[in-house]
């Protein structure tokens, strides 16, 4: 009977994992999306040259390791930025999707889908911001900032090629995607 208690408050510990936390920022185990619970997959930090601009999360519905398996899978995942530099401002985030596209997935580069996508971008980035890319497995991407809704396109090449920026061949930032791959 005592192995059976143990067993079952491991179980219950076991599920309820804190948040941990990277440059003063809590990223929590799961998160809830369209009443469905996405598992933390990993986090790290994105840096740019010696700075630390936000940090990155990855939540899916299963476990995932490598870039090809991520961009394969078409369970749901939401890409999290906590952003953690003073001011990053709506123009460099705008070009940083569009070096990323354009690095992993230049055949989409230029069209109405990315155009639309980045018009979302409106207003700057400050610390203490959290921006959030919905990617549904049917194609859908919704962006948030601060739970604000910025738009919603349904494009299944421009979900893979969100997610490419962060786990293709050439991402935005290797050790980025390391942490994003629980590595």
């Amino acid at each position: 009977m005592r192995v059976l208690l143990v067993l079952i408050l491991v179980g219950f510990l076991a599920g309820t994992a804190p948040a941990k936390e990277i440059e003063g920022v809590k990223v929590e185990p799961q998160v809830a999306v369209n009443s469905e619970t996405l598992k933390l997959n990993g986090s790290g930090i994105r840096k740019k040259f010696l700075f630390k601009i936000y940090v990155g999360s990855l939540y899916s519905t299963r476990r995932l390791t490598s870039g090809p398996e991520a961009l394969s899978d078409t369970g749901d995942k939401l890409i999290r930025m906590d952003f953690v530099y003073p001011k990053v401002e709506k123009e460099k985030i705008v070009e940083a999707f569009q070096q990323g596209i354009h690095n992993n997935t230049p055949e989409l580069a230029e069209t109405a889908e990315v155009k639309k996508v980045l018009s979302f971008f409106t207003d700057d980035f400050k610390r203490g911001d959290q921006v959030n890319i919905f990617l549904g497995g049917d194609g859908t991407v919704v962006a948030k900032h601060n739970g604000k809704l910025l738009g919603t396109i349904i494009s299944r090449p421009l979900a893979n090629a969100i997610l490419a920026i962060y786990l293709g061949d050439h991402p935005a930032d290797a050790n980025l995607k390391k942490g994003m791959l629980g590595k």
